[in-house]
């Protein structure tokens, strides 16, 4: 079985505060994007394998999320050996969850091809222990992500017809770092009201924390999100922690886009 885990972005990213476990509560918009990864799963007769391919992927595969992913099930079902092939498209470091996308997807297509009859809650239990955002793939739409980003509140937010282009400056900055240099406070409005407005105001009122820490040591980011504004973006923002910048724009974004060629591009319609 062939499935394509995809990548989501986040609209807006408050950091609330510093909880007792080390981790941050957080609230944030996920919302999902076509830009995806392959995985393929099939039952093997001989051990079980995992191999890559596409962007290269560092430590070793029994490291990678999806291999753990199938571990984690391995404990509690009599899963047979496997063939797992992941094709790596989405950046890693980006903010973009591609690896998070992954492991919830491998969940999914074990639950499928052995019929293991797990509902979306528990599907979504183990995702949790996998990674702070990789439950939000198992259902794959749109939410208010709060506590450490794996809590979820519905949300009334469709995008359908907007032009979304993604800017990865191929510049990895790993989660530890984003966090180490943040300030956490309550913020002044709650997210879900300021989403509620017209996009047209969210340049001034939804912002990503992290870009206030992550700016001035990366120059580059406010440089493509001035850009992205330059031609025409509604809104534009980094995702997640970084360091994917994105806009929204009402219609496509004229050619040539002006990005070195040595970034990694996306553009299309949600």
């Amino acid at each position: 079985m062939i499935q394509f885990p995809n990548a989501k972005i986040n609209l807006g990213l408050q950091l609330v505060e510093k909880r007792p476990d080390g981790f941050h509560n957080l609230v944030s918009c996920f919302y999902p994007v076509p830009w995806t990864d392959a995985l393929e799963i099939l039952p093997a007769q001989a051990e079980s394998t995992f191999t890559l391919s596409g962007l290269p992927v560092p430590g070793a595969p029994t490291g990678n999320l999806c291999w753990k992913a199938y571990e984690l099930l391995k404990k509690d079902f009599d899963l047979p050996n496997i063939q797992m092939h992941l094709h790596k498209v989405i950046p890693m470091g980006a903010g973009l969850g591609g690896g998070s996308a992954d492991a919830a997807f491998t969940l999914k297509t074990l639950n499928q091809v052995f019929k293991l009859s797990l509902t979306i809650e528990k599907l979504e239990d183990y995702a949790r222990q996998l990674g702070s955002d990789c439950a939000f793939f198992v259902q794959n739409k749109p939410v208010l992500a709060v506590e450490k980003g794996d809590v979820f509140e519905p949300l009334k937010l469709d995008l359908a017809g907007w032009h979304l282009l993604l800017v990865y400056p191929n510049l990895a900055i790993s989660t530890a770092e984003a966090y180490a240099a943040v300030s956490p406070c309550f913020p002044k409005n709650s997210l879900k009201t300021l989403l509620a407005q017209d996009m047209a105001a969210w340049k001034e009122t939804v912002v990503n924390d992290f870009e206030k820490s992550l700016f001035p040591q990366y120059p580059v980011l406010p440089q493509i999100k001035a850009q992205l504004y330059g031609m025409g973006a509604v809104y534009a923002s980094m995702s997640g922690s970084g360091s994917t910048m994105y806009g929204l724009f009402q219609t496509p974004p004229a050619a040539p886009l002006p990005f070195p060629a040595e970034y990694s591009v996306w553009q299309g319609v949600l």
